[in-house]
């Protein structure tokens, strides 16, 4: 899709998506949303702000761009690539502004709008030859790659040295702290690209399992080991900069 087609269909000349005051009684095109899948249910402020938004509310308008811009560009690199993310992105908000009439609940919003980025991100990426094929998001059921270093235990099995505590919320706090931010950003940046949507969607955007599977298309267990891998990989890096430090 061309800029100007990007403008029209619900993206700014910046960038960012238009206020889908105008286009929320029209009639709505098919899009590749996730609104039935199995996932966590819309909480009430997800209704609420999408009323707000059909009502035409900028206010509303701008709470969603801030909170979602971002870490959508982020998975759109994951899956598309850098080179078309920003297209990406445009897409999806032309998208789920158009299709926010038909929105019922059955996934938390920002879930949905994921899973219509995860599609788009795909169906970019093929056409620019630049994703990586399908099996990016099978890596963790093959079993070629060991979720730990194998130096990292002795002759009887037992750790050369324990890792340091992982909790479920620290990725998050560690992000939060300039002195190790930065490590973490690149690390992750670096990981395969299953391990990284996965670790980003979990570890930076917060999201439930459950959800994650849902935005992108993987079994519970296929992102339980994508995600062990990724964590073990930022766990190292982190020991590693903390060793030196």
């Amino acid at each position: 899709m061309s800029h100007d087609a990007l403008v029209g269909a619900g993206a700014g000349a910046d960038g960012t998506a238009a206020a889908p005051a105008q286009r929320a009684s029209a009639e709505i095109g098919p899009f590749p949303a996730a609104d039935g899948a199995a996932g966590s249910a819309a909480s009430a402020d997800d209704l609420a702000l999408v009323r707000r938004l059909l009502a035409g509310d900028e206010q509303a308008f701008e709470q969603l761009v801030t909170q979602l811009h971002t870490p959508m560009l982020r998975l759109a690199r994951t899956i598309a690539g850098p080179a078309c993310a920003q297209e990406v992105v445009q897409e999806t908000w032309a998208a789920v502004f158009d299709g926010l009439v038909r929105f019922e609940g059955r996934s938390a919003l920002k879930t949905w709008v994921f899973r219509i980025l995860t599609n788009r991100a795909r169906t970019w990426g093929a056409r620019e030859k630049r994703t990586v094929p399908v099996s990016w998001l099978e890596d963790g059921d093959r079993g070629g790659e060991p979720a730990v270093e194998p130096a990292r235990f002795d002759s009887t099995g037992d750790w050369v040295s324990p890792p340091v505590p992982w909790t479920e919320q620290s990725p998050e706090g560690l992000l939060l702290r300039k002195e190790i931010g930065a490590v973490l950003q690149r690390e992750i940046e670096a990981l395969l690209p299953g391990q990284r949507a996965v670790v980003l969607l979990r570890d930076v955007e917060g999201c439930p399992s459950d959800e994650v599977c849902e935005i992108l298309g993987i079994s519970e267990a296929n992102q339980r080991v994508l995600l062990h891998r990724g964590r073990s990989k930022l766990r190292a890096a982190l020991e590693r900069y903390l060793a030196r430090g």
